[in-house]
């Protein structure tokens, strides 16, 4: 399915990466499994995803083992096998836990006008009380195009130790290609860029998350915390929606404000 040498010779280029640990895989999947992958995503209008629409994200994504077809539900499985993490745990010399329930994982899908601010993924997992420390996307979309946007953009830890600081490097999300990044270094990350892909071209995206046990200074928070981009600042209806968001017991109160 992937090419497990190729990936376990990348992680070593993992620690030390700016703005926080991470790698970029290209050709991730064996090319007849990625082409498959892609073609199995459910069309946009499909009632089953899920959608996230507010001033924040402007995604849809699911995360039901009952709705991957069977080889999208066999990656799946391999991303969270012991065989796929201890290949993880071995390049980076780390313990780490599958997210079996895949946890705002799974398919995720944008179109023209999608969005997703700049954020720091949840800490503790919700259910599980471990600390989410890697997030994996591989991205499935043979169409788009660098022009058409949509870049995953990692920004610096800002001054204020709240907010991101300058935009520091972005990924390119072409066909095939697998970032892995550590969400526990004040990772702040999300699309750099506009996405306006022409027709019935989508970002296509698989996303798998892997835990740890808690560090001890661990921030606590359940779920993304969100910044304004530039032109949202001091706007009290966007602040408003980041607070929320970022609360386990508010958040679905705004996963849909338009």
């Amino acid at each position: 399915m992937i090419n497990e040498s190729k990936l376990a010779e990348a992680l070593t280029r993992f620690k030390g990466a700016l703005p926080f640990d991470h790698v970029v895989v290209d050709d991730f999947f064996d090319e007849p499994v990625a082409g498959a992958l892609s073609a199995q995503f459910l069309p946009y209008d499909s009632e089953k995803w899920f959608q996230y629409k507010n001033p924040l994200e402007d995604k849809k994504a699911i995360n039901d083992w009952n709705v991957f077809p069977a080889l999208t539900y066999r990656a799946f499985s391999y991303l969270n096998s012991r065989r796929f993490v201890d290949i993880i745990e071995a390049g980076l010399g780390l313990p780490l836990h599958a997210d079996n329930g895949l946890h705002g994982g799974g398919w995720h899908i944008h179109h023209t006008g999608g969005n997703l601010n700049p954020h720091l993924d949840y800490s503790i997992h919700p259910k599980m009380g471990l600390q989410r420390k890697l997030n994996l996307i591989v991205y499935l979309s043979r169409e788009l195009r660098p022009e058409h946007g949509g870049h995953l953009g990692m920004w610096q830890h800002g001054a204020d130790g709240s907010t991101p600081g300058e935009l520091a490097n972005e990924v390119d999300p072409r066909f095939n290609r697998a970032l892995l990044f550590d969400t526990t270094q004040n990772s702040w990350h999300g699309m750099s860029r506009p996405l306006s892909p022409p027709g019935d071209i989508f970002r296509k995206s698989f996303a798998v998350y892997y835990l740890c046990e808690p560090a001890k200074d661990a921030d606590p928070r359940g779920r993304a915390l969100y910044a304004a981009r530039e032109e949202q600042k001091h706007d009290p209806e966007v602040e408003r929606i980041i607070k929320l968001r970022a609360q386990v017991d508010s958040s679905s109160k705004v996963y849909r404000t338009e």
